[in-house]
């Protein structure tokens, strides 16, 4: 639904963009109505499939995802989607609440990480409703 790329938009004004990635048309449509109802023009929306993004390697510098990975027929491959989109270094942040029927433990998750090449660094949050934070592996740019 892009609740959270409304406040991560605006905290990146003046010079950040937020490129956001949905399967569905109508998803993107809703989100870049209240963008622009909030001012934001720092939104650029794709529609496509995480398992196949379409972006060039090594693109961006950090990537989050909310409640989301568990949707996703096929976690690993859109990690390894995501792994080949980021900088050497970049972060990538995975939210998960354990009332999601899509639920994704934190050793569940930690696992399909490190089978792509991410590198987890810490964890906040209670296990039922937490964010873990992994680094791709190499050098930042």
């Amino acid at each position: 639904m892009g609740i959270h790329a409304i406040p991560i938009a605006a905290a990146l004004q003046p010079d950040g963009v937020l490129s956001v990635l949905d399967v569905q048309q109508e998803m993107l449509d809703d989100l870049m109505h209240r963008a622009t109802r909030r001012g934001l023009s720092n939104i650029v929306p794709r529609q496509g499939d995480a398992q196949c993004l379409p972006y060039p390697d090594a693109t961006f510098d950090a990537a989050y995802l909310v409640s989301v990975l568990g949707e996703i027929p096929g976690p690993t491959r859109a990690l390894a989607a995501l792994r080949r989109v980021l900088k050497p270094g970049a972060r990538l942040l995975i939210c998960e609440v354990f009332v999601d029927p899509d639920f994704i433990s934190l050793p569940a998750l930690q696992a399909l990480a490190g089978d792509t090449g991410f590198v987890f660094e810490r964890q906040s949050g209670p296990r039922f409703a937490y964010t873990a934070l992994f680094r791709t592996m190499g050098v930042a740019a």
